[in-house]
């Protein structure tokens, strides 16, 4: 998979990409990253990206003109009712719609993801109309620019890209994965012991020491019992979620018994 990322401040990426699961998956030839600078797609000797707004306000606004010839560099075509096969051209904007685990999903089976990064008080927004298929937001809150974004969006997807992960499990039993029915990893072992997350959060992990601090790991995961484990773990994903995020709840993969252990922790919490 291709990742293209327009951006003023090039330089930001020198280190988000050259650590971890995204690395690995470079130099194994899986995903390939591309950083494009907009101040080589300006023609005036201050190199000038952006500009006042319309209408006034604060703030300037990145100017039309470089995006589009940085895109057409890249061979991206203004979008047409479907015209975009195995490709995306996203906006990363506070204005856009949640980027979510399953977001994430259906990005990772593209052959190519373009992302544009935002500064200022945003983009020309003719540019979104005309190229962009899709305008993401990271979250509720507002950051600088679209860097952060970017290589967020980047590594959410690059990890679910086949090959990436060294255990193709991990991206399945793991906040916000596929539900039990869902999964299709062949996995033997202690792993086939765990729930799916279901769109639930993860359960709690724990590692050598036994006993840390005067805390010590919990028995049931000491046993060996396969089913035990399982049944606890699925009552700390169900825990941690109606602490945490009850509102994933609502979409959130149940089954009769989830909804007993859920009556059980609100009645005990009440």
């Amino acid at each position: 998979m291709r990742f293209e990322i327009l951006t003023i401040f090039p330089e930001f990426f020198r280190g988000p990409f050259e650590h971890g699961v995204v690395s690995r998956g470079q130099k194994a030839g899986l995903i390939e990253i591309a950083v494009r600078d907009l101040r080589e797609f300006t023609h005036d000797r201050h190199r000038t990206v952006d500009d006042r707004p319309f209408g006034g306000g604060e703030g300037m606004v990145l100017k039309a003109e470089p995006l589009a010839e940085a895109l057409k560099s890249i061979e991206v075509e203004p979008v047409v009712s479907g015209n975009r096969i195995r490709e995306s051209v996203a906006l990363l904007s506070a204005q856009g719609k949640p980027f979510t685990q399953a977001v994430a999903r259906e990005l990772a089976g593209l052959e190519r993801m373009v992302l544009i990064c935002g500064r200022y008080e945003g983009i020309d927004e003719r540019i979104n109309e005309l190229y962009c298929d899709r305008e993401i937001s990271i979250g509720d809150y507002v950051l600088s620019g679209g860097e952060l974004a970017a290589a967020v969006v980047l590594d959410a997807v690059a990890r679910l890209v086949p090959g990436v992960l060294g255990n193709e499990a991990s991206s399945e039993f793991e906040s916000f994965g596929a539900g039990d029915a869902m999964i299709t990893a062949d996995v033997e072992g202690v792993p086939r012991s765990q729930h799916g997350a279901g769109g639930l959060l993860d359960y709690p992990h724990y590692t050598r020491p036994a006993e840390f601090r005067g805390m010590a790991v919990p028995e049931v995961l000491l046993g060996g019992d396969h089913s035990a484990v399982r049944r606890w773990r699925r009552e700390q994903q169900l825990r941690k979620t109606l602490k945490n995020r009850p509102d994933l709840l609502e979409n959130a993969a149940l089954s009769e018994e989830d909804a007993r252990i859920l009556d059980r922790l609100r009645q005990a919490s009440a």
